[in-house]
């Protein structure tokens, strides 16, 4: 399934998520991505789905939604993978915009120095871009990306992006323990959202499991840190060091339902219970979609997580 959802969000309420890139496909490879690894890495944009049955998905999901009482406050673009690489990302924010439903999408940013992603992004009405960090060597250690892709073009794009863009923008930094969260970093990304201009510029920490096992949160004195930090420069700042609720409701088969979810958003085992029980299901549900190699169990800061089956798990 393409679409997912909706699915609690800290920062867009209830989102319904669009997975447009196929698993795992991405310009980066994050040493905390909840994902895993990359399984390939790209930088050339290119179509994968077909943007009619992306929308009639929509639709569809949209319909299920509804019967059940539930509103939706935002499309989201929130993929396996980079959402830009997808070369009719523009077509389908355009196709769903008679929905009535606003449009978010989040980027790594990667690709924004091109002007065609640029131009596409800016069709959305909510974009949150990833700025973990401003320094070279640290950006290639944490976010690992292709080796052709260059920090200064993508700061440079970020910039000319924002000039522009009419909608809203958000940026998150992830702050991982013994990486990018020493003052001289946090105060150069500051430094660098200052001339962005978010709405509202978001710290947050790897609380699903990572990518690398050696990844760790950084303690609260260095949260802290980040934050004062960052309200020296901006005016909105908000640290996501939390869980979503366990507000995932059952749209329409459980196990697809679940499936779909978790493919790009591992869910706590709390969060799994309480679906089953909206769902009137029971947990023999997860564990014969485990026994078919469909979901697996990560136990990551004393809590186990469920998520969809990836090669790079």
């Amino acid at each position: 399934m393409k679409v997912f959802g909706p699915v609690p969000s800290r920062r867009l309420g209830r989102s319904m998520g669009i997975n447009n890139i196929p698993p795992k496909l991405c310009t980066y490879s994050c040493v905390y991505c909840q994902l895993g690894r990359t399984r390939r890495m790209e930088v050339r944009r290119a179509p994968f789905y077909e943007p009619r049955e992306i929308l009639q998905e929509t639709e569809e999901k949209i319909a299920q939604t509804r019967k059940i009482g539930l509103s939706i406050d935002y499309l989201t673009f929130v993929a396996d993978g980079e959402p830009t690489l997808d070369i009719n990302l523009g077509d389908e924010i355009e196709m769903f915009q008679p929905l009535g439903i606003k449009v978010a999408v989040i980027t790594n940013g990667s690709l924004i120095s091109l002007e065609d992603v640029r131009e596409d992004l800016a069709k959305a009405d909510w974009i949150s871009l990833k700025v973990d960090c401003t320094q070279e060597d640290l950006w290639r250690r944490i976010n690992r990306p292709k080796p052709t892709l260059q920090l200064e073009a993508i700061l440079n794009g970020m910039l000319e992006f924002a000039r522009a863009f009419k909608g809203e923008l958000v940026t998150e930094t992830m702050l991982v323990r013994g990486v990018n969260n020493n003052r001289d970093c946090l105060q150069e990304v500051a430094e660098f959202l200052e001339r962005l201009q978010p709405a509202k510029a978001y710290v947050s920490i790897p609380t699903r499991p990572p990518a690398e096992k050696w990844v760790k949160i950084p303690d609260e004195e260095s949260v802290n840190k980040a934050y004062q930090i960052f309200t020296e420069h901006l005016d909105k700042v908000e640290c996501l060091t939390g869980y979503e609720t366990t507000d995932f409701l059952p749209t329409g088969d459980p196990s697809e339902d679940i499936l779909s979810i978790t493919a790009v958003h591992p869910m706590l085992e709390e969060a799994v219970k309480e679906f089953l029980h909206q769902a009137k299901a029971d947990w023999s549900m997860i564990e014969r979609l485990i026994r078919q190699g469909q979901l697996i169990e990560l136990h990551y800061q004393g809590k186990r997580f469920y998520m969809r089956r990836h090669s790079t798990r």
